[in-house]
């Protein structure tokens, strides 16, 4: 009952909404926030034309910094490109602190990686940057970018704990879990080849409090810098992983359950949304399966719970999951392997119950407190194991708070071979319960995990076949996206890509189908001391553009600076180009005697 009965938890704040008003929103101008754009139509005015965007132009680019600045990026990008120092920079980092000491290895750091990587050690020594880059158009996402320092074997021992229920520890439920969504201790230690997020892991309840009120204090002073900001969070940070790895096994049968009965029907192959079953069918299989009664069947399919087309699509399909419907009685899939009906909701204990209803809580907090200050949140993906509780709830989350406009998005990782039917899937949903689409698209920050995991634990490898495959799927996704955009005035995207092509790309679709900067319902963001020759041109020319910028003490962001290092490392035709802008730069300023070049 206790899945379930979250299941209920997590739907009953989730009301159909009406359609969307066709009232514009209003906002204050770009120099105080930019500007919610105004639908499309005939009685639209004049607008201005679209603006040119040059990345090429060196000047133009870093006209936001100081000769010093560009001599350190150039310095930090040389060292992040050299594979041996690289292998060895934990040890060269370790050795450079004993030897020097921890005041003048602070200082040290300061001056090169950590002042590249990072904004500062708190929220007040932070502000002057965020001032400053916001003056040349570009704004910020505040990230507290600290992370505990635990061994492999202490991550592992906590992971395995924290992933297995009591019955499981008790040996009655360990067949129940596909295992994809079962811990490994093989794969306990999540931060094993992921460079370029943060991890986090649980040890009680008392310290996702704690991270809870991190976000908290986050989302506070992204709402106090601008009217238009941000602010990301990740769900395994609120939260004990067992829940989130039983609801995504959950979603998955229940969703493999639908392919396989469009399969019987002659439908499998198509496209997420164009896969519909036959309902009468559908109710003989069912009947037959010995599931329920023919007549309970029946209550189940009605014209008010499914409308009168005589067939069901994913979306009418994954509604049924919902103690509302007498369905959730009944919930089970036959076992592919045994072909045995087995239940899909499995008891947790009181204990774990609670832990996840407090898990619940703090994510409706955190969308309260952003609501409140007017900041959009950010839910950012995770592993595949977690990832379709991590989308259903901020989905759920997106039902609730965004009525008016998007304040809360989804992020969609297009290196997964399903993010296109991901993606059109909850666009779908937008449109017919009437709350606003926002989604932020990313390509993917596990895939070597994902592969190494798939591989050895043996399931179906979860990424796209090649980096060229994840390229187009991104650009898929993003199309999709924008056309819908086109259609809707208050569905938004944030495209997160280092990838000046990718950023060209968005740019082109976006003249092509009318989609103003002015109108704000596209997006941009980098990380920081990453591809200011994209940001800082896009920010410059009006488009809206955002940096993640993290912040916190210097020996607390050290993983956080291994990982930037090490995905610099990864992205060599960017990072090559980037220099190349930064050398022109500097020999123009000496060429033209502007080496002391101060920005206004």
């Amino acid at each position: 009952m206790a899945l379930r009965h979250v299941v209920s938890v997590v739907c009953s704040g989730a009301p159909r909404l009406a359609p969307l008003s066709t009232a514009p929103a209003t906002r204050e101008q770009r120099a105080a926030g930019p500007v919610t754009g105004l639908r499309r139509g005939a009685a639209e005015p004049a607008r201005p034309q679209f603006p040119a965007v040059d990345f090429g132009n060196a000047q133009e680019a870093y006209r936001s910094r100081r000769s010093w600045e560009l001599v350190r990026s150039l310095l930090v990008l040389r060292l992040c490109a050299s594979p041996a120092l690289l292998a060895r920079h934990e040890q060269l980092l370790h050795l450079s602190r004993r030897f020097l000491g921890q005041k003048l290895f602070d200082k040290l750091m300061k001056m090169t990686f950590y002042g590249h990587f990072v904004a500062g050690e708190d929220q007040e020594s932070i502000r002057p940057l965020i001032q400053h880059n916001r003056t040349f158009g570009v704004g910020s996402i505040l990230d507290y970018g600290v992370e505990e320092d635990l061994s492999t074997e202490e991550a592992e021992r906590q992971e395995m704990e924290s992933c297995t229920s009591e019955a499981e520890r008790k040996g009655s439920g360990t067949s129940k879990r596909e295992k994809q969504y079962q811990g490994h201790r093989a794969f306990g230690d999540r931060r094993d080849g992921v460079i370029s997020a943060r991890t986090y892991f649980y040890a009680n309840e008392a310290k996702c409090d704690g991270h809870m009120e991190t976000f908290l204090r986050c989302i506070e002073a992204s709402g106090t810098a601008s009217n238009d900001s941000f602010s990301a969070i990740k769900l395994t940070a609120l939260g004990r992983p067992q829940f989130l790895l039983q609801f995504s096994d959950v979603l998955t049968k229940w969703r493999r359950f639908f392919h396989h009965m469009a399969a019987e029907q002659g439908n499998a192959g198509l496209a997420a949304m164009d896969t519909k079953l036959e309902v009468v069918a559908l109710q003989e299989s069912v009947a037959k399966m010995g599931i329920a009664s023919r007549k309970e069947i029946e209550n189940w399919f009605t014209a008010e719970t499914l409308g009168v087309s005589g067939t069901l699509d994913l979306l009418d399909w994954s509604s049924l999951i919902n103690s509302r419907t007498e369905l959730s009685k009944h919930l089970v899939v036959p076992n592919m392997q045994t072909g045995q009906l087995e239940p899909l909701l499995l008891g947790f204990t009181e204990e774990e119950e609670q832990q996840m209803t407090r898990m619940l809580q703090r994510m409706d907090v955190l969308a309260k407190k952003a609501t409140e200050v007017g900041v959009r949140l950010m839910v950012d993906a995770e592993q595949t194991y977690f990832q379709p509780a991590i989308s259903r709830l901020t989905l759920e989350m997106q039902r609730k708070f965004n009525v008016e406009k998007p304040l809360i998005f989804n992020t969609y990782q297009c290196y997964l071979r399903d993010a296109y039917d991901n993606v059109t899937v909850d666009v779908e949903l937008a449109r017919r319960e009437g709350w606003c689409f926002g989604a932020k698209l990313v390509r993917g920050a596990y895939m070597a995990q994902e592969r190494a995991r798939a591989e050895e634990i043996g399931y179906e490898d979860p990424i796209n076949p090649t980096y060229e495959a994840t390229n187009v799927m991104y650009h898929r996704c993003l199309n999709y996206v924008l056309e819908e955009l086109k259609h809707n005035a208050k569905a938004q995207v944030m495209v997160a890509s280092h990838n000046e092509d990718t950023v060209q790309f968005t740019l082109r679709r976006m003249e092509e189908l009318g989609l103003h900067p002015a109108d704000c319902q596209v997006y941009f963001g980098q990380l920081l001391g990453m591809c200011d020759q994209i940001s800082f041109p896009l920010g410059q020319a009006g488009f809206p553009v955002y940096k993640y910028v993290p912040f916190g003490p210097v020996m607390e962001v050290l993983p956080y600076l291994s990982r930037r290092a090490l995905e610099n490392s990864s992205v060599m035709k960017g990072a090559q180009r980037e220099r190349q802008l930064l050398w022109q730069e500097l020999r123009r300023r000496l060429r033209t005697g502007s080496l002391f070049y101060r920005p206004a």
